[in-house]
């Protein structure tokens, strides 16, 4: 799928392709409606770089209680707990 996006929005956010990409992924994944790895997948940041990005925004990780558990579980079976 494929959304076009007028001219005259794009070119009056002064932002680059790349920028503007960035923004829309950024917004998505604030609104828990994309992973980050599907936002690193869309605008080809780093793991590390996307972290920034968020920081730059003051926006955190989405990592909740269910997270947690289960990256634990995965720390003990692989011995580490």
């Amino acid at each position: 799928m494929n959304i076009t996006i007028p001219d005259s929005i794009f070119h009056a956010t002064k932002m680059t392709e790349e920028e503007f990409r960035l923004e829309i992924a950024i917004m998505l994944y604030k609104q828990e409606k994309i992973s980050s790895g599907k936002v690193r997948a869309w605008t080809g940041l780093t793991v590390l770089e996307f972290q920034h990005e968020l920081a730059k925004r003051g926006l955190c990780l989405n990592y909740d209680v269910e997270d947690f558990q289960a990256d634990m579980k995965t720390l003990e079976s692989l011995g580490f707990l």
